[in-house]
């Protein structure tokens, strides 16, 4: 992780990080390792985390507070009341919904935290994913930025598990007696990306660096390799060109 952050010029002097803590195994990751960066990195930083409740937690979110508690952890736990009646109004509602409606409470949150930087969860698997999902039903070649903008560009937004799988977030959360909190979301995983993890895994056990040879793969792009004409050289040159011989 301090490799993606360096590399990516993630953190910089002076920044405040809020991890966005769903209490799963890789935001704890996230968390945890932040602030032993925060302890050895060359910059000075602070962090803090928040939680967004939008009602699809399937235990209480106190143990885990006590935890963060007990580990000094400046965090918020936010209830979003307009994700509270999306599920009243409509509980067939859509994950781009609500994404949506999370998107505007995290920005609310971390405004009031005063903090410049949010740090998400997404691994080595969230980008491999994304990367084959949109190859192979979207038609582009692209996956989650390792860093971006809001779009007021007032915060910047921070991946930095992106060079670590979801095997090595399991072990480290495992091993940390921090207490998990499922997702109801964890349970309704797409057609889509379950079949693509069921192809990591099935390639897996016969290539166990897949994920590391995709991902440096799509740091080491060849666009001229490509099939997009603005990166080829298309121009015709009259002494490359057979055609130009018959012609004079």
């Amino acid at each position: 992780m301090g490799d993606a952050v360096a590399r990516f010029k993630m953190i910089r002097e002076g920044d405040r990080v809020a991890v966005a803590l769903s209490g799963g195994k890789d935001s704890l990751t996230l968390l945890e390792i932040l602030l032993r960066l925060r302890d050895r990195a060359p910059v000075e930083f602070s962090v803090c985390a928040f939680t967004v409740e939008q009602g699809k937690f399937l235990r209480p979110f106190e143990p885990l507070g006590q935890y963060l508690k007990a580990r000094g952890v400046d965090w918020t736990y936010h209830r979003d009341n307009p994700s509270l009646r999306l599920i009243e109004e409509q509980p067939g509602h859509g994950c781009d919904l609500c994404s949506r409606y999370r998107r505007r409470a995290v920005y609310q949150i971390v405004r009031g935290l005063g903090a410049n930087v949010i740090a998400f969860g997404h691994t080595a698997d969230d980008f491999c994913e994304s990367f084959l999902r949109n190859a192979l039903f979207t038609g582009r070649i692209s996956s989650l930025p390792p860093v971006t903008w809001s779009r007021e560009r007032d915060f910047r937004l921070i991946r930095p598990l992106v060079f670590v799988t979801e095997d090595l977030t399991a072990r480290f959360a495992g091993a940390s007696g921090a207490p998990l909190i499922p997702c109801a979301c964890a349970d309704r995983t797409g057609t889509v990306r379950r079949t693509l993890r069921q192809l990591f895994a099935a390639l897996e056990k016969d290539y166990p660096h897949l994920k590391e040879t995709l991902l440096s793969a799509m740091g080491n792009i060849e666009m001229s390799r490509l099939l997009d004409p603005r990166y080829l050289d298309l121009e015709v040159r009259a002494e490359a060109n057979p055609l130009a011989i018959l012609d004079s």
